[in-house]
C-alpha cells in the first residue's frame, strides 16, 4: 500500500484550513486517512503550522511519501531535516548526541529568523500606517483652507480714484505749508 503524507482540506469556502494527514494514496482528497499529524492554516500571516513532528518522522523512515506541498511545509518546519539527520545516526555515520545538537542549532537559527521577520512586517505596518495618516492630515488641511476661503467676508475694494498715497498727501502738506507762510508776513 503507497502511504502519502498530504492535505486534507476543511474549513468554509474562501476560508480554508487543511489538515495534515498520513492516507492511502488512492483514497480521496478529504476521505479515509489513516493518521492525522498536524494543521495547516494559510489564511494567517504568517501562516501558522501545527505539527506533530516525531510522528511525521516515523512515518517518514516508514517510507511515507510526502506531496509537493506537505513536503515544503515539512522542510519548513524541520521534519526533513530531522528526517535526514536521523538516517545518518541509522548509518553509523553520526551519533545521535550529534544529530540533536545539529538539530537545535537550526531550531535557534530559524527561531531568530522568524522573530526578525516579524519585527520587519511590524515596522513596515507601522511606517505606511504613519505615511497613510500623514497623506490624510495634509488632505484635511487643504479641505480646512478651502473652506476658510470660500467662508471669508467678502471685502468691495473702494475706486482707486479716491485713495490717496502718501506721497500725493505730502505734496498736499508742503504746498499749504508755502502758501500759508507768506501770508504770516
Amino acid at each position: 500500500m503507497a502511504v502519502k503524507i498530504r492535505l486534507a482540506r476543511r474549513g468554509r469556502k474562501q476560508k480554508a484550513i487543511y489538515d495534515i494527514v498520513i492516507a492511502d494514496a488512492r483514497a480521496p482528497r478529504d476521505g479515509r486517512f489513516i493518521e492525522k499529524i498536524g494543521s495547516y492554516n494559510p489564511g494567517t500571516n504568517p501562516s501558522s503550522v501545527v505539527l506533530d513532528t516525531a510522528k511525521a518522522v516515523d512515518w517518514l523512515l516508514k517510507g511515507a511519501q510526502p506531496t509537493d506541498t506537505a513536503r515544503s511545509i515539512l522542510h519548513h518546519e524541520g521534519v526533513m531535516l530531522r528526517k535526514h539527520l536521523q538516517v545518518g545516526v541509522i548509518k553509523g555515520a553520526i551519533g545521535q548526541d550529534v544529530a540533536d545538537a545539529r538539530f537545535e542549532e537550526w531550531k535557534a537559527s530559524k527561531t531568530d529568523r522568524n522573530v526578525s521577520a516579524a519585527d520587519s512586517l511590524s515596522a513596515k505596518k507601522d511606517t505606511e500606517k504613519q505615511a497613510k495618516l500623514d497623506a490624510e492630515r495634509k488632505v484635511n488641511e487643504s479641505r480646512a483652507e478651502a473652506i476658510a476661503k470660500k467662508n471669508a467676508p467678502v471685502v468691495v475694494e473702494e475706486p482707486a480714484a479716491e485713495e490717496t498715497t502718501d506721497e500725493t498727501a505730502a505734496d498736499e502738506v508742503s504746498a499749504e505749508d508755502t502758501n500759508e507762510a507768506p501770508a504770516a508776513e
